[in-house]
């Protein structure tokens, strides 16, 4: 039961920041239709962001946290009016090659900035065990998974009371219809790329304070985005966070009762992904969409 409940808890902590990184992956696509391949750089980028302002810069820790995002906030910005708004109108292929490569690009960047050896990170978040029904966690993973929440219910609000929010949402359901209310269709697109780069920068952020470092790999984080959005749907946000909670569960249940040297705890998300596919293409709460041909 003890290992049991350690299993969950820590599912739960790795769900949530997988939730975050799949968020802005949705909501570029609900905005633009764009399926963002550089999601995982994005997260790198956050993490390696708040490491130069935090230990190189030397600035107090929650000062270059909310420095770092809002750098991350406008990569995300400029990537979308430099990179992507040029391709409106070409094929969906072209986009989606691009997208590739700036992943590419991004980790160069990294790379020639950073290097490619991993860096000490500082420990925001305290690693104390906290005993919850017999079960040792440590406080960094709670803390994961109430900031995760935080960003969600603000994220929330955002989306339902502020009015670049309601305009994102009525962009995502008809862009035809949002132009012709006078919305900006282009200020909509960088700030849903804006917005999915904070999220992505959190998720990265807890990842390099859980893992006491970081390095290119954590980029790898966003592989998993592709599981848990094809699992909840590509156009659902509620399906991304609770897609994020199920991978992150499976993951953990499965590296803690299988034997671990057959490594099936990195594999099962891609499973779900094939399995999702193959039964639901749609996702648990993704929208039907079908057309004449």
């Amino acid at each position: 039961m003890e290992k049991f409940i350690q299993l969950s808890l820590s599912g739960v902590a790795n769900g949530a920041i997988f939730s975050l990184v799949a968020l802005g992956f949705v909501l570029i696509y609900k905005s633009s239709d764009v399926i963002n391949f550089a999601q995982g750089e994005l997260l790198m980028i956050g993490a390696y962001l708040t490491y130069m302002t935090v230990q190189q810069f030397g600035l107090f820790w929650p000062i270059g946290v909310v420095v770092a995002v809002a750098l991350a906030a406008v990569v995300g910005a400029m990537i979308e009016s430099l990179v992507l708004r040029p391709l409106i109108g070409e094929p969906a292929i072209s986009v989606i090659m691009v997208t590739i490569g700036l992943s590419s690009l991004l980790r160069g960047i990294v790379g020639a900035i950073w290097g490619v050896t991993p860096l000490p990170a500082p420990q925001f978040l305290p690693r104390d065990p906290v005993k919850i029904l017999g079960a040792s966690v440590g406080l960094d993973k709670l803390l994961a998974i109430g900031l995760a929440l935080l960003l969600f219910g603000l994220l929330t609000l955002f989306f339902r009371r502020s009015n670049e929010g309601i305009a994102m949402r009525a962009v995502a359901d008809d862009q035809q219809a949002a132009l012709s209310m006078g919305i900006s269709i282009k200020r909509i697109w960088a700030v849903a790329w804006a917005i999915a780069a904070v999220t992505a920068a959190v998720g990265g952020i807890l990842l390099m304070s859980i893992f006491g470092g970081v390095s290119g790999t954590i980029g790898r984080v966003g592989l998993l985005v592709f599981p848990v959005v094809i699992l909840g749907g590509l156009d659902s946000i509620p399906g991304a966070i609770i897609g994020g909670l199920i991978i992150g569960l499976l993951q953990a249940f499965a590296g803690g009762y299988l034997p671990p040297e057959l490594g099936l705890g990195e594999v099962v998300p891609y499973v779900v992904l094939i399995l999702i596919l193959l039964v639901r293409p749609y996702g648990l709460f993704g929208q039907t969409r079908i057309e004449r041909v």
